[in-house]
């Protein structure tokens, strides 16, 4: 896949993608606090939005993991990927870069016949290639330079409807220059701002959210 076709056909975070009108505010949940208008559209959504989107995610494995889930994501809804995570993890070794990097040709034939996970030949290459480049670097690395690419947090104000959150940041376009020039693939800038949103590089729960942080 090229890297113009990939520019076209990237991730998106749930707050972008999510079937409420733009300039939707927080709305109650079945507890009456209120969240973002997207954490209601799907039963799993809740308990994601509350405990892990927007929650600062450090260590390499773990990032690689997020990585590569957006980078799965691309041209899908991320609740299409949420629902699958358990079989990703199960097909992907738990995302542990060393041994998804010592995956051979009979993992990737194993891979494209794995009902659990999305079977895209592009994406799954992406994610074995990806490993063997992370495998590379020192403990340690890919997490300092994820999070060497956090903005101020008081650089912006917090979002009050979906309208306010934005799909690509300067951050995340640096993030994603950043990734390209060491080697990995499915890194596009509105990817990069997924996984920020996701791994709490930055905070865009709304300001009246139950689940924004202090």
């Amino acid at each position: 896949m090229t890297d113009a076709t990939e520019a076209a056909d990237e991730a998106r975070g749930p707050a972008a993608e999510a079937p409420v009108p733009g300039g939707a505010g927080p709305v109650a949940g079945p507890d009456g606090a209120p969240r973002c208008p997207w954490a209601l559209s799907a039963p799993e959504y809740v308990a994601y939005h509350d405990e892990e989107w927007g929650r600062p995610v450090h260590g390499d494995d773990a990032l690689y993991e997020r990585l590569s889930l957006e980078a799965f994501q691309s041209g899908l809804s991320w609740i299409t990927i949420l629902r699958r995570r358990p079989g990703f993890r199960a097909a992907f070794a738990g995302f542990e870069i060393a041994a998804v990097a010592r995956f051979t040709d009979a993992d990737r034939e194993r891979l494209l016949a794995d009902t659990g996970i999305i079977r895209n030949r592009a994406k799954i290459d992406a994610t074995l290639a990806n490993a063997r480049v992370l495998a590379e670097w020192s403990p340690g690395e890919l997490d300092a330079l994820i999070w060497s690419h956090a903005p101020d947090p008081t650089g912006r104000p917090a979002p009050r409807t979906l309208a306010d959150v934005p799909a690509v940041t300067p951050e995340s376009t640096a993030l994603s220059k950043a990734l390209k020039k060491r080697g990995l693939r499915f890194v596009g800038p509105t990817t990069a701002y997924a996984l920020m949103q996701a791994c709490g590089l930055v905070d865009d729960h709304l300001a009246d959210c139950v689940a924004r942080r202090p």
